[in-house]
């Protein structure tokens, strides 16, 4: 093998270490360099082009990677949604124009009839035909009172054109015209009811405790009807009996506007405790129910008349104060101002009506085929009563006057079981139906509830008397 003088040298110089080194040394060096700077040069120039590979790959794979799913997950292709440019504001629309006319408002005064209202508008009469003609609600229009309010919106070429008739703070009647003709609709305003409750003791009547204790008069009423089938309020009421009683107070547009029912009632009568809640069926008719669902509705009141005095008892030997002799007193006289109303105590008929001797004018109710009630010294009989008709429980009969063998105003009720007499201050009243069975299970979530807060109102009444 033949070698190159400069490699055989380069080998020999590297076994002669006594022999200086030439000026091709150098050269080694300086091309050793050069390789290096050129491969490193190269390296750099593959890692830039692999970079920009993988970038172009990662770029083309990114739809791929978006469009991927974890298993039942829709599969469909994700499609980019375009850039929605701005929309131009809409153009505010313009209010629309007020009804044709102008409004008037009509205070109904005494002796006022639509018709003469009507004429002082000057609304022809064939409307006000027209409008009583549609029937139905339009029918309220005939029962106006006095201080009520008519709005009416008119023009003079077609005259009434809408009515507005605030029967009520709760309802209105509304009466428009459409085309040639009138409709009317019953608009109705729904109450926020607040439950509230008040206690009380009675000193002297129920209805002084009860003012004291700031119940309307119209929960006082109630509360006495509510359990005046056990209690006799003219003569039970006993000083230091007590009562507890929630109820709702109506209010609309934040303005008390009167009051709703009770919900939930104790009286304590002798230290004999009675209790009512209301019940709503299905039907949305609502009774007052014991907690045990026993009906505190009985099949007769108690009394015909409300707070009054007892001025005499049943009694078989009883000295007449007018024929001045011995004479059964078979009923019990109730003294009331002449012309307090007289209410029957018993859903029946009446056999009869008229004058009877010494009773002077006198009802006979007939209820069913064992009871029957007598009503006597009567003023005057209530608008409709008459023989054969039928009445309910606390309906108005009649009036307390003196007629007869009567000495003052007083009502003399008798009550008679299978056509004897029978003390109506003692005689054991049958019971009403009780609480359907299906109806247990509400009746009962909503007893609990209102019995405890019954509860609660009665304790608060106890501390606040006690400070």
């Amino acid at each position: 093998m033949r070698y190159n003088k400069i490699s055989l040298r380069d080998y020999n110089s590297g076994w002669e270490p006594d022999r200086k080194r030439s000026g091709g040394g150098l050269r080694w060096a300086l091309l050793g360099t050069v390789s290096g700077l050129a491969l490193g040069l190269f390296s750099l120039t593959s890692f830039d082009a692999n970079a920009l590979k993988i970038k172009d790959s990662s770029t083309a794979l990114a739809p791929a990677t978006q469009a991927t799913t974890t298993p039942g997950e829709d599969t469909t292709e994700t499609l980019t949604k375009a850039p929605q440019l701005p929309q131009a504001k809409a153009e505010p629309q313009a209010a629309p124009p007020p009804p044709p006319g102008s409004w008037h408002e009509v205070t109904v005064q005494a002796g006022d009839s639509l018709a003469r209202i009507f004429s002082r508008q000057g609304i022809s009469p064939r409307q006000l035909h027209d409008i009583i003609a549609t029937g139905g609600v339009a029918k309220k229009l005939t029962d106006l009172y006095p201080g009520q309010k008519l709005r009416m919106r008119t023009t003079p070429e077609d005259g009434l054109l809408e009515l507005v008739y605030e029967i009520d703070a709760l309802n209105q009647l509304q009466v428009l015209r459409k085309g040639e003709d009138y409709e009317s609709q019953l608009i109705a305003k729904v109450p926020e009811r607040h439950r509230v409750s008040a206690s009380g003791r009675i000193d002297n009547s129920l209805f002084l405790a009860a003012n004291r204790a700031g119940l309307p008069d119209k929960i006082t009423m109630e509360l006495a009807n509510i359990f005046g089938w056990d209690i006799d309020f003219a003569l039970d009421i006993r000083r230091g009996d007590r009562f507890t009683v929630i109820y709702e107070e109506l209010y609309l547009d934040g303005e008390r506007i009167g009051t709703g029912d009770i919900l939930a009632a104790e009286f304590v009568n002798d230290d004999e405790v009675h209790q009512a809640v209301a019940f709503t069926d299905d039907r949305g008719h609502t009774e007052y129910y014991d907690p045990k669902g026993r009906s505190m509705r009985k099949a007769f009141l108690r009394t015909p008349v409300a707070f009054t005095r007892i001025s005499s008892r049943f009694s078989l030997g009883r000295k007449h104060p007018i024929l001045n002799r011995i004479r059964a007193h078979k009923g019990v006289d109730y003294a009331a101002p002449r012309g307090t109303p007289v209410k029957a105590t018993g859903n029946g008929k009446i056999v009869f009506r008229g004058r009877k001797g010494g009773y002077g004018n006198t009802l006979i109710i007939r209820h069913g085929n064992r009871y029957s009630t007598l009503y006597a010294h009567l003023s005057r009989f209530a608008r409709g009563i008459k023989n054969g008709r039928r009445v309910r429980q606390g309906q108005v009969i009649a009036y307390v006057g003196s007629t007869g063998l009567a000495t003052g105003p007083h009502l003399h009720y008798e009550f008679r079981v299978n056509g004897v007499h029978r003390n109506p201050l003692t005689v054991k009243l049958p019971s009403a139906a009780p609480l359907p069975p299906k109806y247990r299970k509400k009746f009962k979530l909503n007893t609990e509830h209102l019995l405890a807060q019954l509860e609660l109102a009665k304790s608060r009444a106890v501390a606040l008397q006690s400070d």
